[in-house]
Parts: structure tokens; sequence; C-alpha cells
């Protein structure tokens, strides 16, 4: 006779070898193909950072080596430098000038892309050429198209009257200077990318709106950008990312200066400020500091601009599902107030 709990709590059959490789491999493979990623993150990303933070805390020198454990004296002195506030500053200043218009026209290029034209693939592979290029090669070129002297720009606006501007010794010149070359470069990078989110939204849904009288401009906004939101967002972060890093562009921007970032440090980012305290200046604790504080800047901007693009995207979501309850309430209001089809409809079956 079986018990009761014998016949709540069967006896499972036993596996065989196979059922039992079948049942592990369904169970621990996806932890086994993401695992050399987190192990090449860990070597290459996750120890640099923990190491630097370790050097942050000591009085490292660049050639005597590892010297005294002092805390945080580091940061103390690197947050009470007006160096590293206007590093900051002119950080700030480079990336709105550079993000803000980078990636408005690539929406504008990339809605253009989607539209049907004549050689596409050519357009795109010219949008993407800027890229290709090297960064030293782009920041020579742009060095000389911006000289003071000599410049082409310079000679252009002399050549209609105007005086010529100081764009390696003034700074907000210069940080127009340096924002054109980092525009030049990425604008086609980041307008392949929202083109392709473009590619991927359903043609229906454009030929339905234009059907209700929909205009290209009214489906741009209204169909385009909300579903290439996800893409946007990824473009405005990894954007945010490499501007808060820019490094090339100032550091060759005025290579004939002996000081890095200019002579009056105009155009000197954090970055540049970083490789000037560790390799001018031989205080690697100091730079460590430095590049630690940068990076928990960008985890600060980096989740303000994702929260700020999630409430938008869910407050559009909301608003969405209430002009979609106020077109259910009115379709239910006139089935009930209006009687009148159904009077038609069995009139008309009468004979």
């Amino acid at each position: 006779m079986t018990t009761n709990a014998e016949a709540k709590h069967p006896s499972r059959p036993l596996l065989t070898y196979r059922q039992r490789l079948s049942k592990a491999d369904l169970k621990y493979s996806p932890y086994v193909y993401v695992a050399p990623f987190f192990i090449l993150f860990a070597l290459v990303g996750l120890f640099p950072l923990i190491y630097t933070f370790v050097v942050s805390l000591n009085d490292w020198d660049l050639l005597t080596g590892q010297g005294d454990w002092i805390g945080f004296e580091n940061y103390a002195t690197t947050l009470t430098d007006p160096w590293f506030w206007n590093s900051i500053f002119n950080t700030f200043s480079i990336f709105l000038l550079s993000s803000v218009p980078q990636l408005v026209v690539a929406t504008f290029l990339a809605a253009l892309l989607d539209q049907k034209l004549r050689a596409k693939s050519f357009w795109q592979l010219s949008v993407l050429l800027p890229y290709i290029v090297t960064p030293v090669a782009v920041a020579l070129i742009f060095s000389s198209i911006f000289g003071e002297q000599y410049g082409l720009i310079n000679n252009m606006l002399q050549g209609i009257g105007l005086d010529p501007i100081l764009w390696k010794t003034d700074t907000f010149p210069g940080h127009i200077a340096i924002a054109s070359m980092v525009n030049w470069r990425w604008t086609g990078y980041n307008t392949l990318i929202l083109l392709a989110a473009m590619q991927a939204v359903p043609r229906d849904i454009y030929e339905s709106a234009s059907l209700d009288g929909a205009g290209r401009v009214r489906r741009f906004f209204s169909i385009t950008l909300p579903s290439i939101r996800p893409t946007f967002i990824f473009v405005l972060i990894t954007a945010t990312i490499g501007g808060l890093q820019i490094f090339t562009e100032p550091k060759l921007f005025d290579a004939t200066t002996a000081s890095p970032g200019g002579v009056f440090h105009q155009f000197e980012t954090t970055t540049l400020y970083l490789w000037n305290m560790a390799f001018n200046q031989s205080h690697f604790g100091r730079a460590a500091s430095i590049a630690f504080l940068l990076f928990l800047l960008i985890i600060v901007i980096g989740l303000v601009n994702f929260s700020l693009t999630r409430a938008i995207a869910s407050g559009d979501a909301k608003q969405g599902r209430r002009r979609g309850r106020g077109r259910r309430r009115d379709t239910s209001l006139e089935a009930v107030t209006d009687p009148e089809p159904a009077v038609l409809v069995h009139d008309m079956e009468r004979p």
C-alpha cells in the first residue's frame, strides 16, 4: 500500500546520462556563451579601473613608482585646483557645441537617405568617408583651415571685409573649431546608425498615415522619431561618452605650443589635463584621481540622459494610451446614442 506522502510526491524516474547532459546544456550553455565577454571585460576593463583607484590613493610618481599611501588627498587637491574646473568647463563647452548639432544633422541626413534616392549606396558611402580618415589627419587639416594668419577661413573673412578671428587664442572660437572637427568626423557614423533604425520601421505605417492625410513632416515627428527612440538613446549615450573623453582634437589643434590645450589653457579638456598631469608633471596619483572623477562624471551624465529619455518615452506612451481610450470611448458613445444606422439597415431589409 502507498502512503499519502508517496501519493503526493511520487518518485521521479532516473534520468539517463544523455538526458542529464541535455538538461545541463540548456541550463549552463548561455553562461558559457557570454563568459568570454565578461572575462575580457574583467581583464581589460574592470582590473584597470580598480588599479587606477588604488593608484589614486598613493603618492605615485612616473619615475620612482609607488610612494606613500595618502588616501583621498589627491582627490582633495584635484577638486581645489582651478585648472581642473577650467578643463571641466572646456570639456562641456566643446561637448555641447559638438554633440547637439551632430545629432540634429545626423537625424536630418538619415531622414534624407531614407527617401527614394538615386545612387543611394553612393550617398551612404560618402557620408561615412569622414569617419574613415584618421583623427590625426583631420586635426592637422582643420588646424590649418582655422589658422589665425594664413588659415582658409580667416582669408575668406578678410576677403569680404571682416576682421580675422583668433581661433587658437580666444576661448569660444577655439571651442567652435574643435567642435567642427568632431562634427565632421562623427556625423556620418551616427547617420548610418540612425538610418538603419529608420529602415527597420514598417512601411505600412507610413502608407496608412499618408492615406489619413499626414504629410512628410508629420510622419517624421509622429512615426519616425518615436520608432527610433531606442537607437537615438544609444547614439546619445555614446556621443556623451565620446564627447567627455575628447583628446586628439584639442591636443593637435595647436601643436606649435609647448603647453597642451593652448597657451592660456583655453581648450584644455579634462583628458588633456589628465595627460599633462601624468606625463608632463609626473604625478600619476593625481592623474589617476582625475581619471576616476571623470569616470564618475560620465556615469552620472549617462544616467541622467537615460532617465530623461526614458521619462519622455513613458510620457509619450501614457499620452498614446489616453488617446486610444478616448477614441474607444467616443466610438462606444456613438454606437449607443446614434441608432440611425441600425434603423436604416432595418428599413432596407424590409420587403
